[in-house]
């Protein structure tokens, strides 16, 4: 049994709202490119969003200073996605958020500040829990039903969607606005160049030649409904969450089993929740960050559940960059967005298949209809992966 999809809002890298992101998708227009808001990575290309923090802060009229990169984002596209909604005496609204870094921008400066012997505000660390950007989004939208934020590193937006789902369907709630925000931060650059896989050029998912990722930032919701209250509010269905699942492989800090053993477990059994057919897949909108070893497990995963009959599959990341928590929510209305548009988007930088698996992403934008459903993939640090399964029907 399918939940509803009523509202989606997004920013990111190529655009500020849903139709901005579509049309970058559509011309195949990437938002990575050299930092221009964090000095202290000057040259290094990222996926960053085109506003400052102040620009975002004028925008949102958010009051005092003082908050967060990632609550910024995340307000600004759960705005997007919760629309005109009102509150109904009776309807139980939640709201789950998923985040990485929380307010670590914040923490950071503090720091520096800190070290510098320049008195610092202290109340800066207020914003650095990950929990910060959930209550401050949840108090500018007054929802004060379900508050909860999720952290399971790349993962994170996609658990906060399969939570929100499971929530409804268990009669707890009857409506929750889902997603991830996640910011660039000294923090995430430096831990992803350490590890050695932050790659210097523009990422190339399931190529040959890759050797890293690209950081991206921002943040994207969805707002899910019930029966009841979409008789209520009266919002127009745009498409479904059918399945879902989560696979722990426990098989290093950071790396994925070369086997894809979690991620062919996430696959097969958010599949099997969803009574979607495998040749009822029409894409396959993969995790694909541009690393080594990422690809390599997801292509083998890919091989091991649909065999030789793999659907039509792409990494959107050389668009938006890794925005780590946000990934699974921003690839979430992505996907919502193939289905609407019976559009599948290219996989940007290809040229050379991985050869252990000799797999071809989709490389230019094709339109297929229908595209009957899409499995979305988020795959995590710790063997944490996630899959989700979108369509046009219940």
């Amino acid at each position: 049994m399918g939940v509803r999809i009523t509202g989606m809002g997004i920013v990111s890298a190529i655009g500020l709202t849903v139709a901005e992101n579509l049309q970058a998708l559509m011309e195949s227009r990437s938002g990575i490119e050299p930092v221009q808001f964090l000095r202290e990575a000057e040259g290094l290309l990222v996926g960053e969003v085109k506003m400052s923090n102040e620009a975002l802060q004028q925008a949102l009229d958010t009051g005092p200073k003082g908050i967060s990169r990632t609550s910024l984002l995340g307000l600004k596209a759960a705005k997007e996605a919760w629309g005109d909604n009102k509150h109904v005496s009776g309807l139980r609204t939640g709201i789950i958020s998923a985040t990485s870094v929380g307010g670590m921008d914040r923490t950071e400066d503090f720091y520096k500040s800190y070290l510098a012997g320049t008195n610092p505000d202290f109340n800066i660390l207020k914003t650095h829990d990950s929990g910060s950007t959930t209550e401050r989004i949840a108090a500018e939208l007054g929802i004060s039903g379900y508050i909860n934020t999720l952290s399971t590193a790349c993962s994170s937006g996609a658990n906060a969607i399969m939570l929100g789902a499971r929530l409804l369907l268990n009669g707890k709630l009857d409506r929750v606005l889902v997603g991830g925000s996640d910011a660039i931060t000294r923090f995430t650059i430096n831990g992803f160049r350490s590890l050695m896989i932050y790659d210097d050029a523009w990422c190339r998912p399931f190529d040959e030649s890759r050797s890293g990722l690209n950081l991206g930032e921002g943040a994207a919701f969805l707002l899910l409904e019930n029966e009841k209250s979409v008789q209520i509010s009266g919002n127009k269905t745009i498409g479904y969450v059918n399945g879902w699942a989560n696979a722990a492989d426990a098989y290093h800090q950071t790396a994925s089993s070369p086997e894809g053993k979690g991620a062919t477990l996430a696959i097969k059994n958010a599949l099997a929740k969803s009574g979607v057919s495998l040749s009822d897949i029409s894409y396959i909108n993969a995790h694909g960050t541009g690393t080594k070893n990422n690809d390599l497990s997801e292509s083998v995963a890919l091989m091991n559940v649909f065999g030789n009959d793999i659907p039509a599959f792409s990494s959107t990341k050389p668009y938006t960059g890794h925005t780590l928590a946000a990934a699974g929510a921003i690839e979430a209305v992505f996907s919502v967005l193939a289905i609407q548009r019976n559009l599948i988007f290219p996989n940007l930088n290809y040229k050379t298949p991985i050869a252990e698996t000799g797999l071809n992403p989709v490389t230019s934008l094709q339109s297929e209809k229908p595209i009957k459903a899409v499995l979305s993939n988020s795959f995590g640090f710790g063997g944490n992966n996630s899959s989700l399964v979108f369509s046009s029907h219940n």
